[in-house]
């Protein structure tokens, strides 16, 4: 073929690959007259593994710090015990790095300390069906080019538990590795400025994976990315940036964990599917303070949480984002934050009942106007309602409904919210409510608002 000819012909034989490999699964599905499967096109879990790490630099003892040397390496203990065998070492300290190939029980009983002298990772798992149990891993080195870590996980199955993870860039890193346990952990960065921690938990393209009874504490960020069906339970995370980031990740279920002090809880970035689920999440705070965070995504359940003395308690941007898709908020407590939910870019889809909403500075705002039908607001309590409950059936007489007053110039203009609390902005308000000199927004509507506050741990109040 003439070469210019095939010039011109390549745009159109590429439009029409990508269409039959990715339009194909959700043209099918309409024909079916259902939605496609949740995240049934970013699941890579049958693929095959795929290098991605860049190499690990080899660095002599001599660039290491000097409190490993003199150190036995631990390297030798692992090359001597036989494939699925249990190794106890005797206590005491040893010298990284050590890389594992195959399956082995190793037990330190917590009396067993790896330090890989401030150079590269400590600790590569590159065996499937293996145990770390009970190791103090430490002394990575700092960069972010190569990721160094205290522990790198790259197989499957795998139980790691009851670690102490302190002075590493990155805590334990997994990537294409499902299936596996993490239990009991406690990890911590190095005492870097936030932004340039490495990140507590990482999974990426991991599957399946249970996180549960970790604790977290200064470092950056706990991720998963493009990761889907994980299970976070009861875990504690502190003074950190994102408690959870979840990115292209579905199906994961956050359970039973409690996040204080960090500038994120939980972040939910295109993803669908999803459950957050009876966590305390408080101390959210800050210019980007949010206990929970939506952008683009979908089909995700917020239910029986403790928000807490946060700036944003939940943060939503053009989310749920696939047509017709929903997020519901249910029996949740939202309590002393400055604003409670924070709805940008709305779309519509969202169900919010049975919750609290109590000492709030602001409890609903929805930014843009002539949006207070969109979403679903009943069985709500409202510290603030006016109404009355004459029959005594626990639901309000009248319907709550929330205006945007004088507050519509800081949600059109961020920039004053500062003054929000300010004698001149209340005065402002009071007259907006006196005598209005413009037509206010219609917030939301809750035609069903609870009169009594439910009972802490009571869920759902009845009439």
């Amino acid at each position: 073929m003439n070469p210019k000819r095939w010039h011109a012909f390549l745009p159109a034989l590429l439009l029409g690959v990508s269409t039959m490999l990715v339009a194909r699964p959700a043209d099918r599905d309409a024909a079916e007259d259902k939605p496609p499967a949740l995240g049934a096109t970013a699941d890579l879990s049958t693929a095959p593994r795929v290098g991605v790490d860049r190499p690990k630099p080899t660095y002599m003892l001599h660039e290491r710090d000097k409190r490993v040397h003199g150190l036995r390496p631990f390297q030798e203990l692992v090359d001597a015990a036989p494939a699925g065998s249990t190794l106890r070492p005797p206590p005491g300290h040893y010298s990284g790095p050590v890389v594992m190939k195959k399956p082995l029980v190793i037990d330190g009983g917590g009396r067993v300390t790896i330090d890989a002298g401030d150079r590269g990772t400590v600790f590569s798992l590159e065996a499937d069906g293996a145990v770390l149990r009970g190791l103090h891993l430490t002394g990575s080195g700092d960069s972010h080019d190569t990721d160094d870590s205290c522990l790198d996980v790259r197989g499957h199955r795998n139980v790691i538990e009851k670690l102490v993870i302190d002075n590493c860039l990155f805590g334990i890193d997994l990537k294409q590795s499902s299936d596996s346990i993490l239990r009991g952990n406690k990890i911590s960065s190095k005492p870097r400025e936030l932004g340039v921690r490495g990140d507590g938990l990482r999974l990426w393209y991991s599957d399946r994976n249970l996180v549960e009874d970790n604790e977290i504490t200064d470092s950056r960020d706990m991720v998963a990315w493009y990761s889907h069906d994980n299970v976070y339970r009861r875990n504690v995370g502190r003074r950190s940036r994102y408690s959870i980031h979840f990115m292209f990740a579905n199906n994961n279920v956050v359970e039973d964990n409690k996040f204080y002090d960090n500038a994120v809880g939980v972040y939910f970035m295109y993803t669908e599917g999803g459950v957050l689920r009876n966590n305390l999440i408080s101390h959210a705070t800050g210019a980007a303070g949010m206990a929970i965070g939506f952008k683009e995504a979908s089909y995700t359940l917020i239910e029986g949480n403790e928000i807490i003395y946060c700036a944003v308690g939940i943060g939503s941007d053009l989310s749920p984002f696939q047509p017709d898709s929903k997020i519901w908020v249910k029996n949740n407590r939202f309590a002393y934050n400055g604003i409670a939910i924070k709805l940008t870019s709305e779309l519509g889809g969202n169900v919010v009942t049975d919750n609290v909403f109590e000492g709030n500075l602001t409890h609903v705002v929805q930014a843009g106007r002539n949006k207070g039908n969109l979403n679903e607001w009943r069985d709500n309590y409202w510290d603030d309602y006016q109404g009355f409950d004459r029959d005594g059936n626990n639901v309000g007489d009248t319907a709550y409904e929330l205006y945007a007053f004088a507050d519509q110039i800081w949600i059109e203009m961020p920039p004053a919210r500062f003054f929000k609390n300010s004698p001149v902005m209340e005065l402002l308000d009071f007259l907006e409510r006196l005598a209005p000199f413009s037509s206010p927004e219609l917030t939301l509507k809750d035609e069903r608002p609870r009169f009594r506050k439910p009972e802490a741990g009571k869920g759902r109040v009845t009439g």
